[in-house]
């Protein structure tokens, strides 16, 4: 059966291959500069990264250029679908969605380009829900009607180390640093009208990851959801979370761990958690 519908997203969604290969999904790259050097983020090695992050050296992000974007809405045109639903991080964190745009109207068939005003695996479920669609032969609107249930109804929930990260890439604002400043306070941040804001400040890694933790379950409730813990170069911490959320949430569908994008990690810094719920 021809899908009527292609899916397109960007790799701040943090699916992992094997996810994007089985429901047909593509994945524009973003752009990971370290030094004077530039790759696609999903070719930048972990490690090169985190020890650049370490030693201050200039690490930058930038969307995807337009062109990668029409090709990738040029392919799936000559696969013959009715319409292309194009999913993207929020405008207040990249401009990836104004260069989907760009490209959207230069192909031959309808692009929805959708900012979905969070990121990470919040924007990964989105993606998933709509692909699901997609692949069951869905037309354009109850494509675009998943992603939104799954993305208006999502919740981000992160922990760093430090905020210092956050501050060099202009995700935060300076004053907000101050959180994590003094007497080991480490920040919980959430996402607020497509930014990052603070949610609280906790003393200790500890006790800040049990309050990710707890806030989690909270959100979660009774309901059916799907849970990803998302981590940057911090996977046994992520992998306790993920244990402690299975005990403890009665209605668990989907769960998985995965490491976020580099492009994310740029920002969040070496250490970094974050949950994601999203009720199904």
């Amino acid at each position: 059966m021809i899908r009527r519908v292609a899916i397109v997203t960007d790799s701040t969604a943090c699916l992992p291959p094997q996810l994007t290969e089985k429901l047909g999904i593509t994945v524009a790259q973003i752009q990971v500069r370290i030094g004077d050097w530039v790759d696609d983020e999903a070719r930048v090695p972990v490690p090169k990264l985190v020890d650049a992050l370490r030693d201050s050296v200039e690490v930058a992000t930038s969307p995807p250029d337009p062109g990668a974007f029409f090709w990738a809405y040029a392919d799936a045109a000559a696969a013959g679908v009715e319409a292309i639903v194009s999913l993207h991080v929020s405008t207040g964190l990249s401009q990836t969605v104004e260069m989907a745009r760009q490209a959207a109207g230069q192909v031959a068939v309808p692009v929805h380009v959708v900012d979905t005003r969070t990121c990470g695996m919040s924007l990964g479920y989105a993606v998933v829900a709509a692909a699901t669609v997609a692949s069951a032969g869905g037309d354009v609107q109850r494509v675009l009607s998943a992603a939104q249930h799954s993305f208006h109804r999502s919740t981000e929930l992160i922990y760093v180390d430090t905020l210092e990260y956050l501050r060099r890439g202009g995700r935060i604002g300076a004053a907000a640093a101050l959180l994590g400043s003094a007497l080991s306070m480490k920040p919980l941040l959430t996402m607020v009208d497509g930014r990052i804001a603070p949610l609280d400040k906790v003393l200790g890694t500890e006790r800040a990851v049990r309050k990710l933790v707890d806030l989690a379950v909270k959100r979660a409730g009774d309901a059916p959801v799907d849970i990803a813990v998302e981590h940057f170069d911090a996977r046994e911490r992520a992998e306790s979370v993920l244990e402690q959320l299975r005990t403890k949430l009665p209605n668990l569908r989907r769960f998985l761990v995965t490491q976020v994008s580099s492009a994310i990690g740029a920002h969040v810094g070496p250490g970094a958690l974050g949950v994601t719920v999203s009720p199904v």
